[in-house]
Order: C-alpha cells, then structure tokens, then sequence
C-alpha cells in the first residue's frame, strides 16, 4: 500500500479558503441569478415600496427604516446580474440585466422625487446628507460586499449574507436622495447621491465578475472573442473613470481629518491654561483662522503669542489662531445655541437671549469687585509712601439701600490703620487722593488706629 505524502504548510492553509468543495451547481446559479435581473409585476411594486420607505426613513432621520427598506429592496438583482454576464461571456444576459437596471434606477429616482416633493418634512437630515459625499471607502465597501454577494449565491451555505450585503452597500438611500435632490433643486445632492450609486454598481458588479472567474464558471462557447477584449475594456474603462473622483474626495477627507487631529492636540497641549476651559473650537478654511471659545480666567497676550509661536509644531503653519474670550465669548455662545435650536420656540430663544444679558451684567459685577479686592493691595504700597503712619489700607465696593429695598446706591468704602489720629485736613487730603486713585464717583474714609 502506498503511503500517503504529508501535506505542506501551504496546502493545508489552501485547504481552508478553498471554496470550490462549497461550490452549488453552475446552471443553478445562473438560473438563480438570471431570474432575479427581471423588473415587472410584484418584483417593481416591492421595488417602489422600498424607495417609498427608504425616503421615509431618510426624511424622518431613522436609520432602523433605512435598513428595512435595503432588505426588502430588489435593487441587487440587475447589478449582479451584469457581474455574471461579463464573467461567463453572455452578452445576452448582459444587455437584460443592463436594461432593467436603468429601469430599476429611473423608477426609483422618479418615486423618491414625486416623494420629496409632496412631503411637507423637506429639511435635510443627518442620514440624508451622509449619502452625497461618496470617497474611496465607498468602493472598498461595495467591492467586499459584491464579493461577499457572488460567495453567497454561488455556494450551499447561503445564510443571511445577502440581505448583510444589501445593508451594508446601500444602494436604496443614494437613489432616494438623489430624488430629494431633483425635487429641491439641489444639483449637488443629486450628482453626489447618484455618483454614490453608480460606485456601488460598478464595484458590485466588478467583485461579482472577479469571483466568478476565480470560481472558474464556465464561459459561453459562442461568443466573438473580439468582441469580449472590446467589451472588458469598457468594462476596465469604467472602473478607472469610477475610481478617479472618488479617490480624490478621499485624498481631501484625509487630509481634512490629519488638520482636525493635529488641531485637537494643539488646543489639548498649548491651549491648557489654568481656570480656563476651552469649549468649542472652529476653522474658517477662507480666512484659514482657528478659532477658539474660552470661559473662565482671562488668557494673557503672552501666553496667546506663546500658543501660536506652538502652530508650527503641529503642521498649521497655514493657521491664525483667533482666541475669543469674556463678553465676546459669551455672545459667540449665545449665537451658537440660537443656531442650533432648530426646534426651540421663539419664547424660549427670548429667554436664551435675556440669560445672556443677565449674565454679562454679573461679569461686569464681579470684575468690579475682583478690581478693588487688587487693588487694595497697590494702593497700600502708596499710601504709606505719602502717609508714613499707615499701617494698612482695605478699599471695597458697597451698596447702600437705605430705605428702597429695590435700588441700591453704590460707592467705594475705604478703612485706613494708622498708628497716630490723622487732622481733619489730612482725612480730607487722604479722602480726596484715594477717590482719584481709585476712580470712584463717591467714596467714603473710615481711619482706625
């Protein structure tokens, strides 16, 4: 008996991503996937209730009736379809599945326009506007989910990958928001939805056709090989012109995203100053400013001048920094939440507003007080300089509500120590100098020894 030789390394590794034992019968799949390319009867109402409820969920913002309708959606069927027509050499099938795409793809359009242009919700929402900025992720997921798609069609444990692959290429929300987009006038939204879309067709169908060949289906015998070299260069023209614009968005949002890193560890490393918090943070591409909203203890023009001396280190050399701060601060905020408020009624925006008078008016309050409680300190020091005697100078600001419990008089108290009892003259030259030096409308001198 013969003994059997070991198998190496590499053959038991191909062993485990070895398809092919896997593999469901040819001319079932074919079958199977040629029956799903048509669009008529039930198979195109399933279609219009999906785009009706894929553009409910878009204008709604509801991600859960998204997913819903990308199960029940059809779409997969022609793109696939394509996918096989060019990996077996059958233009036939190419050419149906071709046709009822732009079907597919017109009637959609159409449904989610005559939607969005009856529906009183026109605003657009978070998951609306993430469907018109298409980068090369898009591909990259549109080609694993093909290919993930062809796996699953082509082998006997099918599971639930195709409705994963429906879900995660996404091809219903980019043709409903290119319907939002013809019905509001928004040429950008449609061009950057439908370029969303043709992405996922393409790269679909492209990772339907690799895993096709790869699986080694049989190519129809009859066809004109001329032909079939003209047609793969079509097919690899269109794959590079796809891929272009795409890259370069992606390029864009890269770099888009190393600015926004570098920015955050600019402002987490030199914009850290004690009794300071920075709140929000913006930049004006334009201008090329960065602009920082900063409460609490006042930040110094040395400790700025240092920060942007830092810029460098961080690569936004390119970048002024623009720190806003106290009373200036406050209104940036204010202006902030009022733009944010989309749903806020006016009374309440009134409220916003007077709250923020309010507290500018208590700023100013306690700067006051926080200036005498300083300066007791300098005006000690020239006191005693003119008044030897001095022992100790304390300067505050006072109310005085007499009798009207609703208004309040206020003027500067000052009590001086002095080691021997001052003359009236004096007091009255101490009075007059500490009401200078301190700039008070009206003060008054308390002398104790």
């Amino acid at each position: 008996m013969e003994q059997q030789q070991p198998k190496t390394l590499w053959q038991v590794v191909k062993g485990y991503f070895n398809v092919m034992p896997d593999k469901e019968d040819e001319a079932d799949t074919v079958s199977q996937i040629s029956s799903g390319v048509t669009f008529h009867g039930a198979n195109l109402w399933v279609l219009i209730f999906a785009i009706f409820i894929a553009s409910l969920g878009l204008n709604v913002n509801s991600t859960a009736v998204i997913i819903g309708a990308m199960l029940i959606s059809p779409l997969m069927g022609p793109i696939i379809g394509m996918g096989l027509a060019v990996g077996i050499s059958d233009l036939e099938l190419l050419k149906r599945s071709a046709k009822n795409y732009l079907v597919a793809t017109v009637i959609s359009v159409l449904t989610a326009t005559v939607y969005f242009l009856l529906t009183p919700l026109n605003e657009a929402q978070s998951e609306l506007l993430a469907r018109t900025s298409p980068t090369l992720y898009d591909v990259l997921i549109a080609l694993c989910g093909g290919a993930a798609g062809i796996l699953a069609l082509s082998t006997k444990g099918k599971g639930n990958v195709i409705p994963g692959v429906a879900i995660a290429t996404a091809l219903m929300p980019p043709l409903c928001t290119a319907g939002y987009g013809l019905a509001m006038g928004k040429a950008s939204f449609f061009f950057g939805a439908f370029y969303l879309f043709f992405i996922n067709t393409v790269f679909i169908s492209l990772a339907t056709y690799l895993g096709v060949r790869m699986m080694h289906f049989r190519r129809k015998q009859f066809v004109n090989a001329e032909r079939l070299k003209v047609v793969n260069r079509y097919i690899l023209g269109v794959v590079v012109l796809t891929m272009l614009p795409a890259g370069y968005m992606t390029v864009g949002i890269i770099g888009k995203s190393v600015t926004e890193n570098n920015i955050r560890k600019f402002v987490k490393n030199e914009c850290s100053f004690p009794g300071t918090q920075i709140i929000s943070q913006s930049t004006n591409e334009k201008s090329k400013t960065l602009n920082l909203v900063a409460v609490g203890k006042s930040i110094s023009s040395q400790q700025i001048s240092r920060a942007r001396t830092m810029m460098g280190e961080y690569q936004l050399d390119d970048y002024r920094l623009n720190i806003i701060q106290g009373s200036q601060s406050d209104s940036i905020l204010l202006s902030q939440a009022l733009a944010s408020a989309n749903t806020t009624t006016e009374a309440s925006k009134q409220k916003m507003v007077e709250q923020s008078a309010r507290i500018q008016e208590l700023e100013k309050r306690l700067e006051g007080y926080e200036l005498y409680a300083s300066l007791g300190a300098e005006i000690g020091k020239e006191t005693r300089t003119v008044w030897p005697g001095v022992t100790a100078v304390s300067v505050s600001r006072v109310a005085d509500w007499k009798t009207d419990t609703t208004k309040a008089s206020h003027y500067v108290m000052a009590v001086v120590s002095t080691q021997r009892v001052l003359s009236a003259s004096e007091r009255a030259r101490m009075q007059s100098w500490l009401k200078e030096r301190t700039h008070a409308d009206s003060l008054r001198l308390i002398v104790t020894r």
